[in-house]
């Protein structure tokens, strides 16, 4: 029979038969499935290499009989051209299932062994988090144009020596996926290169204030605060982990896979940042666990809001009625050192060494002879600038107190 709209409702399937194909008499190959369930699908079949395919065009509820005897005669026409609709479908499924997310976790194992642990989590922070809005799309969906795109939004939010670095992840990746036979190129190919300039941007005291008295009782301003008082890098102090923190002596200790440099950092711990530390919650899984991470929405990688929250923050600076100049988290570094050699006088070694730099009076032969950590000068200089700023944020006069490390170790 023709599957006429009149046709199709005399069809009724005969007597114990589930499971039946109407084919239509003008178009071979064109067909209705129609099942006891009632759902009833359009559908083509074909023979190609000796062998019988179907493809199923859509629900008789959805498609109408004139769209899907078009589409069919479309498809059916492809056949006889050599083409194989039922591989070409198959593959365009299995094409949208390989997603930038879902062979992410592969590239990053081959990187896992074969970068510094260090790189390797500045990669796998800059493929999961600044490229987390690609995660959705087909591998061979990702053109330039997204690229590029999402390059330009992450250097209006965090910089261009971010933007380059994020873009030396995705062109490692991609280049990664080309080899793997996923795509015939790079789409990072040709992307604009940011020019880095170094940034002279120092806050003042006033700025420090406001940026202080804006901040929230939530994670981000836990680790906000910490940075100004301390000088750690971004991920230094979200991604801190408990075993890391000694409240009793007080001290963080960074391993070395956790640093910029690679070697292992100690943060002696002013009052202002020790009080934080203790106010922080434990937080326990499920099944009671601890959680390893002290920041985050998960245990796996510590905190990762930082654009979201330096957003939110900027507006609530905004709603105050103060306008800053354009601030970004790692200019707290900048202050805390200028401040520590204009201010208190603090020797230029010394503050080196609590910034965490490889470079300076460790370079070269000094390195492998001098082995001084300056801890307690260290601990002197944070306990004098964290008086400081709790002075400028209270408007109370605050005095330093500094814990002496053996002394600390003989009370642990």
């Amino acid at each position: 029979m023709k599957l006429t709209p009149a046709a199709i409702r005399t069809l009724k399937l005969p007597p114990g038969v589930t499971d039946r194909v109407f084919f239509d008499e003008d178009l071979p190959g064109f067909g209705l499935r129609g099942r006891a369930s009632g759902v009833h699908t359009w559908m083509i079949q074909y023979a190609i290499a000796r062998r019988t395919r179907r493809v199923v065009l859509g629900q008789l509820s959805a498609l109408d009989a004139g769209r899907a005897r078009a589409l069919a005669q479309t498809m059916l026409a492809r056949v006889r051209l050599g083409h194989d609709p039922a591989a070409e479908k198959d593959q365009a499924k299995a094409a949208a299932a390989e997603t930038f997310s879902a062979l992410l976790p592969r590239f990053l194992k081959y990187q896992s062994a074969r970068l510094r642990p260090r790189s390797y989590v500045e990669t796998e922070r800059y493929l999961t988090v600044n490229a987390k809005p690609l995660h959705g799309l087909p591998i061979e969906a990702v053109s330039r144009r997204a690229i590029a795109a999402r390059l330009a939004k992450i250097e209006e939010e965090s910089g261009a020596v971010t933007r380059n670095r994020v873009r030396s992840a995705l062109s490692a990746y991609f280049t990664w996926l080309a080899r793997e036979g996923y795509l015939d190129a790079n789409p990072v190919a040709f992307t604009t290169v940011a020019e880095e300039k170094a940034r002279d941007r120092v806050l003042s005291d006033e700025e420090l204030r406001i940026i202080w008295r804006a901040l929230e009782n939530d994670q981000f301003g836990a680790i906000i605060k910490i940075l100004v008082l301390t000088g750690m890098r971004r991920d230094e102090a979200g991604g801190l982990r408990w075993e890391e923190i000694s409240p009793n002596l007080p001290l963080i200790t960074l391993p070395p896979e956790r640093t910029k440099n690679g070697r292992e950092h100690l943060v002696p711990l002013s009052k202002p940042v020790l009080e934080i530390v203790r106010a922080l919650p434990r937080r326990a899984m499920d099944d009671g666990t601890p959680w390893e991470h002290v920041f985050g929405r998960t245990d796996e990688h510590g905190f990762q809001n930082y654009s979201r929250g330096k957003a939110e923050l900027d507006a609530r600076i905004v709603e105050a009625g103060h306008k800053l100049a354009h601030w970004t988290l790692h200019d707290f570094r900048r202050t805390l050192s200028t401040a520590l050699h204009d201010r208190f006088g603090i020797l230029p070694h010394v503050v080196e060494t609590l910034l965490g730099h490889a470079g300076g009076h460790k370079n070269g032969v000094a390195g492998v002879y001098n082995k001084a950590i300056y801890l307690e000068e260290r601990r002197r200089a944070l306990g004098r600038w964290g008086a400081h700023v709790m002075e400028l944020v209270t408007g109370k006069p605050a005095k330093a107190t500094v814990v002496k490390l053996r002394r600390a170790i003989k009370r642990a």
